[in-house]
């Protein structure tokens, strides 16, 4: 019996409570992806897709959140781990199949389950690997990027006016091939390491305004268009870097691999 008294008391002193604002972050961008589900089932999947966007920009912000208010914890990097399961497996999946992947009967599902798993393990993989890559690349699509791809498909066929592509190939097609890249060992750049409170070139401004302004004139094409760019940026990068490496003789100029960091970064996850 005193025991188990003192194994509780060990207990409550290890865990001693949650940080609030971080979490609560987290809190949005779980029920953006609850919002999401919801729409889709009463077919309103442009609303799903724009609450599934705003569960990406929630999530980008809990981890930088408590990275800056040093408020970090394994408790947030888990409770971010399953709301990234749902705002960007589940969400993104179930409003696919309802959208698009019916008429496909066992081969929709399929691709909808695949893509739900195979971020499952991706987020699953992130957390294992972390303190282990460069901090600059991800290992693998993003399970945000890939939820934010179909999500811009969406709004995408909204802005050419196809409401409900039923049977489109392409669709299927673009989840089996993101539902690859989130488990594959392809590189993508991570944005990590952008330094934002230090001084740019004038036309790096230039450019980031020009970029804003077109996206805000006409977001749903755009939006598109680059994140189909950042998915297929990161085979693109990969087939140039072994196509360089094969053309250049042993021993000039080769490109050591990414150093190894040490340490585990518990800043809430936010970009597995």
């Amino acid at each position: 019996m005193s025991f188990r008294r003192k194994r509780k008391k060990k207990d409550r002193r290890r865990f001693r409570g949650v940080y609030l604002l971080p979490n609560l972050i987290t809190t949005g961008s779980l029920f953006a992806g609850f919002y999401a589900i919801v729409a889709s089932m009463d077919g309103r999947f442009y609303a799903a897709a724009w609450a599934i966007l705003i569960a990406m920009i929630l999530d980008g912000l809990d981890g930088r959140v408590a990275r800056m208010t040093k408020t970090t914890s394994g408790f947030g990097v888990q409770y971010d781990s399953l709301a990234d399961l749902v705002a960007f497996g589940v969400a993104p999946g179930i409003m696919t199949y309802l959208w698009a992947l019916k008429d496909f009967k066992q081969f929709g599902w399929a691709a909808a389950f695949l893509f739900v798993v195979c971020g499952a393990l991706r987020l699953a993989r992130f957390n294992v690997q972390q303190g282990s890559f460069d901090p600059r690349y991800f290992n693998g699509l993003p399970i945000p990027a890939a939820a934010v791809m179909v999500a811009a498909s969406v709004a995408f066929y909204h802005e050419l006016g196809e409401m409900a592509p039923q049977g489109s190939r392409f669709i299927l097609g673009m989840m089996y091939v993101l539902s690859f890249l989130m488990v594959s060992n392809i590189k993508y750049i991570s944005f990590k390491k952008v330094e934002l409170f230090r001084r740019h070139p004038f036309h790096t401004l230039v450019g980031l305004v020009l970029i804003f302004v077109a996206v805000a004139a006409v977001p749903n094409i755009l939006g598109f268009v680059l994140m189909a760019a950042y998915v297929a940026s990161g085979p693109i990068s990969t087939f140039m870097y072994h196509r360089r490496e094969a053309l250049t003789p042993k021993g000039e100029g080769e490109t050591p691999p990414p150093k190894l960091t040490e340490g585990l970064d518990l800043g809430g996850g936010g970009e597995a």
